[in-house]
């Protein structure tokens, strides 16, 4: 593979390098090319993606073999938001580790139209194409464009933003999703945003509470039971996995799953197949999973506290939600929406925020996230009465701090 001369890697810099392969990364993040620069490992695209939004960069290596997302559409997007970034293409099927296998991947590359293409299928500019006029309208068209907030969510931040396109890039596949943040950051709300734009929609939107559901009820209500399998099964019953069909199966809080269950679940995904409790018959299912967590789950897996093969068959496509208080723009239009909502069910006039009000609001850290802040606005709106206007006297807030005062 041919390999243009790049800038050396700056020593300051930080290098991503993005791969499904775990033995392929750390080959590469052991290379002396690299030398004592801060490398970090990526498990996929969408890993990638995420983590180039957390930090700067220098450089990301990016293999031309992920089992996420296509090569092409990873590169569009870095593209498109790191247009400064120096990235570099390798096949994790080459076992040499030499700059002969790498390609750069010129900044003023275009992934669409008819442009030209390198070695690999990577469309590249010629170096000659470059329009001052063009580019700028490029760049106009690429700030008015806006990716569009998933069914049901509000908020447009760079930190949503990122999970809106990640979302709209896996929706239409059948690949598993892992998705994780804190508790309240909406975390089902994703998972039913993605059922909702992909062609699954019109079927069903299974949810399951791994956590609420006691341990020797689990599988009976995740396959299903015959008759008689247990004291009480009077009928037979499909189970939740079985109702999906055609759909999307949400597992919540899937950290929770015991070790036990974790067994069946990672049979299930490997197969597709489902066996009821106390019957001999399999069923073959058609059923998208998306699970959720608010824990470590790799921390889980060290700890063995959770299967390492389960880990990696629910996370070929992580999704992390950022939390509130790095959302800050989205705190005052979420709590406005969720007056308007309240206004609206209870047929009074549409109350509003105080300026002091909307202060106190961004100043809180809201450990609870978007669950707290619309439990909080709710909780005023019932104190401010025939007020039309909800005052920081109004709000009080977990940690104990006193609201702002009104001016």
């Amino acid at each position: 593979m041919a390999f243009a001369e790049t800038q050396a890697v700056n020593r300051n810099s930080r290098v991503l390098i993005a791969s499904s392969n775990e033995d392929f990364r750390r080959q590469w993040a052991g290379n002396p090319e690299y030398g004592a620069v801060d490398v970090e490992e990526a498990a996929g695209g969408a890993d990638a993606l995420a983590k180039l939004e957390s930090a700067n960069w220098g450089e990301v290596l990016l293999d031309r073999r992920l089992h996420d997302l296509d090569v092409n559409e990873v590169l569009h997007i870095i593209r498109a938001r790191h247009p400064h970034l120096l990235v570099r293409l390798v096949d994790s099927d080459v076992s040499a580790l030499a700059a002969g296998d790498l390609v750069e991947v010129p900044n003023d590359s275009i992934l669409s139209g008819s442009a030209g293409i390198c070695e690999g299928g990577v469309q590249v500019a010629p170096e000659d194409a470059a329009d001052p006029a063009a580019e700028e309208e490029a760049s106009a068209q690429t700030r008015a464009s806006r990716i569009e907030p998933l069914p049901g969510m509000m908020g447009d931040g760079p930190g949503l933003e990122q999970t809106y396109r990640l979302a709209r890039l896996v929706a239409p596949r059948q690949t598993t999703v892992l998705i994780t943040g804190e508790t309240g950051t909406g975390k089902e709300l994703v998972a039913r945003g993605i059922h909702q734009i992909s062609s699954r929609a019109k079927s069903a939107f299974v949810v399951v509470n791994c956590a609420a559901i006691p341990e020797q009820l689990l599988e009976a209500e995740l396959f299903g039971h015959a008759r008689g399998a247990f004291t009480g099964a009077v009928q037979s019953r499909l189970g939740r996995i079985h109702l999906a069909q055609g759909g999307t199966l949400f597992l919540d809080e899937i950290g929770e799953l015991p070790l036990g269950m974790q067994a069946k679940l990672l049979r299930f995904l490997q197969d597709g197949e489902v066996q009821r409790l106390g019957s001999p018959d399999v069923f073959r299912v058609d059923v998208r999973v998306i699970s959720a967590t608010n824990i470590n789950l790799q921390r889980s897996v060290q700890e063995k506290k959770f299967r390492q093969d389960l880990y990696y068959r629910l996370a070929v496509f992580p999704l992390e939600l950022p939390p509130l208080r790095e959302r800050k723009e989205d705190i005052v239009p979420l709590a406005e929406h969720f007056l308007d909502m309240l206004s609206e069910q209870s047929g009074v006039s549409t109350k509003v925020l105080s300026p002091s009000a909307s202060a106190a609001l961004c100043q809180y850290g809201w450990p609870g996230n978007v669950r707290e802040l619309q439990h909080a606005v709710e909780r005023a709106f019932i104190l401010c009465g025939e007020d039309g206007q909800l005052r920081a006297a109004h709000f009080s807030f977990s940690d104990g701090s006193a609201p702002v005062r009104e001016i």
